[in-house]
């Protein structure tokens, strides 16, 4: 039976994977604490590690706030599955046939539209907010 350490760190990682079912944690104990192994599903690495790992270091504190409720120190491994091939690989054949045609020459480009040159609207909530930020930089004294 899964201990709740595990119970708590798998409910997490579930609510947050596509394929909860994939969900696998090991639990083993040395002298550094308790060392919680996590394998997902190859597809649901990037959610559990997050953007510059902010959800794992998320978990993490999570679980050493359950640390200091249970005396134990935690530690989360997230195990990275080797056997992940990207489905683009299905279609290398096809990608190496277009390398080896040759380039079609670039279009030259006589004008490039920026839309971020296009008008605001006077009063809306953009142009409110512009003058103000403006208004703020004049008061710099610089």
């Amino acid at each position: 039976m899964p201990t709740i350490d595990q119970q708590f760190v798998e409910y997490i990682v579930r609510t947050l994977v596509n394929n909860p079912d994939k969900v696998k944690i090991d639990r083993t104990i040395d002298e550094k604490g308790v060392l919680l192994s996590l394998e997902v599903d190859p597809e649901d690495v990037g959610r559990i590690i997050g953007r510059r790992g902010a959800t794992a270091q998320s978990i993490r504190t999570l679980l050493r706030a359950l640390g200091t409720k249970n005396d134990a120190r935690y530690n989360l491994k997230i195990v990275n599955n080797d056997d992940y091939e990207p489905a683009a690989k299905e279609d290398a054949p096809a990608a190496e046939e277009a390398a080896e045609e040759p380039a079609a020459p670039a279009e030259e480009i006589d004008e490039v539209e920026d839309v971020d040159d296009a008008p605001v609207e006077e009063g809306s909530e953009l142009a409110k907010k512009t003058r103000a930020e403006l208004a703020d930089l004049d008061d710099l004294d610089i």
